[in-house]
């Protein structure tokens, strides 16, 4: 593979995380931003890879380069799967994540760790010059913690804690985190594709 990946997002964190997850193909990650585009995109999908390739496409008329997107999402057991879809509009697109977590918390106050169950969900887009569409998707199960704990990763890294490293998913370094995340292994599931086609934009 060569050439550029424009992917559709605004945060930081998340690509710095995808082009960690990316380097071993040669390719060029961008951001909207350092790409300069700017569209507005309306995520009214009903699944995350709907959302997904909502943003995806959105990107892609812009430019004739590859462009991937990604919908994530926490989903809590005891909560019947919320924030799921909504995970970044919870309590409002421009709400801290640290109210967000501290909000779910409460929610879960008094709730023992047998029923604190959940998961992170991932579901990759790529939209391909030639107009193919590609989705995968992976999860990671864990629990919700009884506090936040942690300063790396972002979102609601801080209160799932992750059982087979004893930690939350804040207080992985980046190594750990991007080898068992949810979207270090739908990345890699898209590579695999990637890998049959050649991007020959840049």
């Amino acid at each position: 593979m060569n050439g550029k990946i424009i992917f559709a997002t605004g945060n930081k964190g998340k690509i710095k995380e995808i082009q960690m997850i990316m380097e071993d193909t040669g390719m060029q990650v961008l951001s909207m931003k350092e790409a300069g585009i700017s569209v507005e995109i309306d995520e009214n999908g009903a699944t995350y890879e709907e959302n997904a390739l909502i943003k995806a496409r959105a990107v892609a008329s812009c430019t004739d380069c590859l462009v991937m997107a990604d919908d994530s999402g926490l989903e809590i057991d005891y909560l019947h799967g919320e924030p799921g879809i909504y995970s970044a509009r919870y309590l409002g697109e421009d709400t801290p994540y640290s109210v967000k977590n501290v909000a779910l918390l409460e929610r879960l106050s008094g709730v023992p760790r047998e029923k604190r169950t959940a998961r992170f969900i991932c579901a990759i887009a790529a939209v391909l010059p030639d107009g193919r569409e590609l989705t995968a998707r992976a999860s990671i199960e864990g629990y919700i913690g009884d506090d936040e704990r942690g300063e790396h990763g972002f979102g609601y890294d801080p209160i799932f804690w992750v059982p087979e490293f004893g930690r939350s998913a804040a207080e992985l370094t980046e190594e750990e985190k991007n080898k068992i995340s949810h979207r270090g292994k739908a990345l890699q599931k898209m590579k695999e594709e990637l890998r049959k086609y050649e991007n020959n934009c840049g």
